[in-house]
Formats: C-alpha cells, structure tokens, sequence
C-alpha cells in the first residue's frame, strides 16, 4: 500500500502525496478549500507542484466576497448573522484572491463564485442580484476564467444569463437539490454563457439534502445510486466543448 508504514495509514505522507496520486489519473480538481480562507501563495504554489503540466484546478472564491449576509454558524463568530460589507467587493477579491493565483496562472482552469441560495431578506427579486453583480463583474481583470454558480433556481433566466455573457463569465452548470438538473440547464437558451469555456459541478442530486446525501453513502467506498441522467448530461456537455475546441473544467466534487 503506497501510504502504509507499520501496517498502518500514514496521514502526513497521504496528505503529501495523495494528489499526485491522484493526477496520475484525473487532469482537473476543485478546491473547496479556498472558498473558507483567501489562499496563500504558498500553498497554491504547493498544490501546483504536485501535479503535472495539463492538470488545471477549478478554485471556489473565497466567501468573503460572495456572502451578502452572514449566516449564523460558528465559524463566523461575530460575524454571524450581521450583512457582509465585502460582497461583491472586486478590489478584495482582485487583491487576496487573484494576486496569490499569478504565480500558478497556467494550471488555473476556472475561478467559481459561488451563490448560494438567497433569501428574500437579501434579495426580493432576483434583478436587482443581477443588478448588483454586472457592475463588480465589469471591474474584474481581464483574461481570467471566471465562472459563476448559482443555486437560486428561479433567478436562472435569460437576464442572468446575459449579464454574465457580456462579462465573458461562464455559467457552472451545477447539480444541486434546489436547482434544476443539468440536463434541464442545458436545455436553456444563453446558457453557454462563455464559449471559451463550460464547467459543470455534480454535486447533489435534485431534490436531495446534503446531510440525507452524507447518510445515505458513507463510508464512500462504492457506488450506491448510479445517476445515469447527470453522467449523460456530463457526457453531452464535455462533448460539446469537445467539438469547439475548449473542452470542460467539470468538478469532482
């Protein structure tokens, strides 16, 4: 076993080496670590040389600047339930976020904005979110992926979907309880918001929680419930970027 010693799991060198590990077979991750903290250089560089030349990372932006109001969890301390006066904030993000990603540039595949779901405290129609995002979407560098996932189903339109084809920004195609199946987004008009680049999260099936999700396959050791809807309209997605040329960041989270 590549990471035993003494007949038992070695953490510090699983934790060194598994990435690596796992390049050897997959060519693109999503790091979900960089959505709770703004990453240092140092550990992005890290990340980087564990993998080959082709590998391209999907990063989570941190939620510092995707939060309208904080929720009330503890990780948030004095935070938690107060409004968050960095969201949206382009020059934050351009300063802590993208900065540190300039030394690893070439193995960056997407930059995703995550929105989860907003209540109607935060937000009565979902135009004036779309409002709110054109402006710090238009003062973002040049030349980066950007991409944006949204998990308010109802503000999936052909406004959101124009806003972010002015700006270049992909729309993340993404399998989650609240939203519509892949294929069902795949099927909207302007929803190939950036034909240089598609990315698509395969997360939780439509309908289901996160924590029924955690219940139901742990230890995740096998496949229990093979979802053959997602695995065709991830086929048909990678296909279609494929044939223009692109190609794909899908996630493996």
């Amino acid at each position: 076993m590549r990471y035993e010693y003494r007949g038992e799991v070695a953490k510090t060198r699983f934790e060194r080496d598994c990435l690596g590990e796992y390049a050897e077979v997959f060519k693109t991750v999503s790091v979900d670590a960089a959505y709770y903290h703004f990453p240092r250089r140092e550990y992005l560089q890290k990340l980087a040389d564990a993998v080959p030349g082709d590998f391209r990372f999907g990063f989570k932006v941190t939620d510092a600047v995707t939060i309208r109001k904080f929720p009330n969890l503890a990780r948030f301390g004095a935070k938690a339930g107060q409004p968050n006066p960095n969201f949206l904030n382009a020059e934050l993000f351009t300063g802590a976020f993208l900065k540190p990603c300039e030394e690893i540039r070439s193995k960056v595949g997407v930059l995703m904005f995550e929105f989860s779901r907003f209540w109607p405290s935060d937000y009565e129609h979902g135009r004036d979110f779309i409002s709110d995002l054109d402006g710090p979407l238009g003062k973002l560098p040049k030349g980066w992926p950007y991409a944006i996932e949204m998990r308010n189903k109802h503000w999936v339109t052909p406004e959101y979907f124009g806003c972010l084809a002015r700006h270049g920004v992909t729309h993340v195609f993404n399998s989650w309880d609240a939203m519509p199946s892949v294929k069902e987004q795949m099927a909207l008009p302007g929803s190939r918001t950036n034909p240089n680049l598609f990315a698509a999260r395969f997360l939780l099936k439509p309908g289901r929680k996160y924590e029924e999700a955690v219940k139901t396959f742990q230890p995740y050791d096998k496949v229990k419930e093979p979802n053959p809807e997602a695995r065709e309209a991830g086929k048909t997605l990678f296909a279609e970027g494929k044939k223009k040329g692109q190609g794909t960041r899908p996630s493996s989270t």
